[in-house]
This record gives structure tokens, sequence and C-alpha cells, in this order.
């Protein structure tokens, strides 16, 4: 069972990002504030949740939530900063959202950038551990997987609606094939070695 928060005491906001291993389209990053006690047992880990299941917890969350807001860092940022700097940037935009702001942020896996002078606690597979940072999971898993089956409309060749810009071997088909898009990360390996710098010839 997920644990309802780690102080009592504070409003604590959880925070998640969904789509650091991709190699098109923004990462997505959630944060959310629940009131003390909720609990509904729809709310796991998002990788845990089928499709179906995640869009419905992403409705229990919005409604529920006393707070919660979705930001983006953009292909070209995670290019200029890296993607995990990125995936802090999208996290503080969240944050930076948040009405009423947080007294304490629980961060989904093992590092983070502090965020002004909140105190905020790493906490490793996270989004199975802390309610509200499933609850992040779900909303930025979703957001993110909507924004790309848009994005599929334009590109259908990269088969964004079935894989969302993750490296499958029909998504890099796509790439050697057809080059690449707007929305590819410039800075990640998108062929084999023997590939990539056709890429950019």
């Amino acid at each position: 069972m997920l644990k309802p928060y780690l102080d009592e005491r504070l409003v604590e906001a959880g925070c998640d990002e969904a789509g650091r291993g991709c190699l098109a389209g923004p990462v997505f990053a959630a944060a959310v504030i629940l009131p003390k006690g909720f609990a509904h047992p729809l709310l796991n880990d998002s990788k845990q949740l089928t499709e179906e299941e995640r869009y419905e917890a992403r409705q229990v969350v919005e409604e529920s939530a006393l707070a919660w807001a979705v930001a983006t860092a953009s292909p070209q940022e995670i290019d200029k900063v890296n993607i995990l700097n990125a995936s802090f940037l999208a996290m503080h935009r969240a944050i930076y959202q948040l009405d009423p702001a947080p007294e304490s942020l629980l961060i989904d896996g093992n590092r983070f950038r502090p965020y002004r002078r909140i105190p905020h606690h790493c906490i490793i597979k996270g989004d199975g551990i802390m309610l509200s940072i499933a609850a992040a999971s779900i909303l930025a898993k979703t957001y993110r997987d909507d924004y790309m089956m848009q994005l599929d409309a334009e590109y259908p060749h990269y088969r964004w609606c079935a894989n969302k810009g993750y490296p499958t071997r029909e998504h890099r088909k796509a790439i050697q094939e057809h080059g690449l898009s707007p929305h590819h990360r410039r800075s990640f390996r998108q062929l084999p070695d023997e590939l990539q710098g056709r890429l950019f010839e």
C-alpha cells in the first residue's frame, strides 16, 4: 500500500517525469499535492496500470488533488542542457504552478536540483512508494502520451502512436528511412554507431 505522506505536518508535493528515455518529444513532469488522508485503489505507479486505468486514475487525481500541474522541457532544451537537467527544469516549471505552494517536495529518483528553498526528498522508485509521486507519474505519463499521439498525426511513419517516441526497432527503422523530425533529440544516439553519422551529413 502506498504511503499517503512523508510528514503529515507539511504540504507535500509529489513530483515525477515521463519520457527521459525517448528519442523524440519533450520530457514531461508533473507535481501533485493530495489531501491528507486521501486514498484511492486506482492510484499506483503508472507503469503498473493499463492504459485505460491510467486515464481513469488521471481523472481521479485532477478531481481530488488540492493542486496539480504538468510542464515540459522541449527537445531543443534537452539537447542544450542534457536530459537530466531538462527533467529538473520541467519539474521546476510544474512546481512553480502549484497553488498552494508546497512546503516539501517528494521526488521520484535519486537526484534533484533544489527548487528555491523548498526542502526535498529523493525517493528511489518513489512512484511505487508514495501516493503523491504515483499521482504525478500518472499525470506525466498520460499527458506525454496525449502529446505524442498529436505528433503522430503529423509524422505517422515514426509510429509514435504505438511507441510514444521510445527507441523501438520500428522507430529506429523509420529514422533510418526518413531521417530525423524536428521533434527528435539530436543529442541522443538515434541509430547504431555505423549509421548515426549519416543522420547529420
